[in-house]
């Protein structure tokens, strides 16, 4: 690697360090310092170091110098997000049922980086929860995003409507082409669903985001304003037992005082 080149790297590399190696009980010496931009190619002095953790410092990073009689070193005290607030994202990650078990690993990975490689091992948590299966359908992911940027660009989208069969596999239904005016994403009893406007049917509808095929943002405009705009989305999810359609009923129900 060119000097130049190697110097310009230099507080990347440190800053990458301090990330990944360090925290409260493993700070890294100058000595280990330096010994790391030897490996990436970049020579480096003592007092060298000592100016580059100032620049750091200065520009907000929260790098804390320890001394102690074996030396002492430095360590990355600020993170983005605390060890507790990662456990938590995590938990929520592999309860979540619309999340894979492939993108929940993909996920709970990148959440591990941002803790640091000695407090990665702790967000190995194993979360449980009774009945609870996973979905497989990875699609879901960029459905969403689609589904915004349609929003967004006020424009129609078109998908595959999916069902499960005997196999346990999603496959189109009959006629399950779709081609639907998106207007709201809601989340009910732990799914996505699209509130859409169908022009053929002339009436508001919702979808599973997790039984859509691959989404598609089409280039005509959407349609339904009117319709959506007399809808109280809180009232309509309220109402709606499980995301069912049919005709609204008032029922009376009774049970014995022990199942309050």
């Amino acid at each position: 690697m060119a000097k130049s080149a190697g110097q310009k790297l230099k507080l990347l590399y440190i800053v990458k360090l301090l990330t990944e190696s360090t925290d409260e009980n493993h700070p890294v010496s100058t000595a280990d310092i330096i010994a790391y931009l030897e490996e990436q190619g970049i020579h480096s002095e003592r007092k060298s170091i000592y100016d580059d953790m100032e620049k750091l410092c200065n520009f907000g990073y929260d790098i804390i110098q320890v001394q102690n009689r074996l030396g002492g070193g430095y360590y990355m005290a600020g993170r983005e997000f605390e060890l507790a607030e990662l456990k938590l994202l995590v938990d929520a990650v592999q309860s979540s049922r619309f999340i894979t078990t492939r993108k929940s690993r993909v996920l709970i990975k990148k959440l591990e980086q941002l803790a640091g490689k000695y407090d990665a091992g702790k967000l190995q948590r194993q979360v449980y929860v009774a009945g609870r299966i996973k979905t497989e359908n990875e699609s879901i992911y960029y459905n969403i995003d689609t589904i915004h940027r349609a929003i967004q660009e006020n424009r129609q989208i078109a998908f595959q409507y999916l069902d499960w069969n005997l196999k346990k596999e999603l496959v189109p239904r009959v006629n399950s082409e779709r081609t639907v005016s998106p207007w709201a994403l809601i989340w009910q009893d732990e799914y996505y669903y699209l509130a859409a406007f169908d022009s053929r049917d002339g009436v508001m509808k919702h979808y599973r985001v997790d039984k859509m095929g691959r989404a598609e943002v089409l280039k005509t405009a959407r349609a339904g304003m009117e319709q959506f705009a007399r809808v109280d989305l809180a009232a309509y999810t309220n109402q709606i037992f499980g995301m069912y359609g049919g005709d609204e009923e008032t029922v009376t129900i009774q049970f014995p005082d022990r199942l309050i």
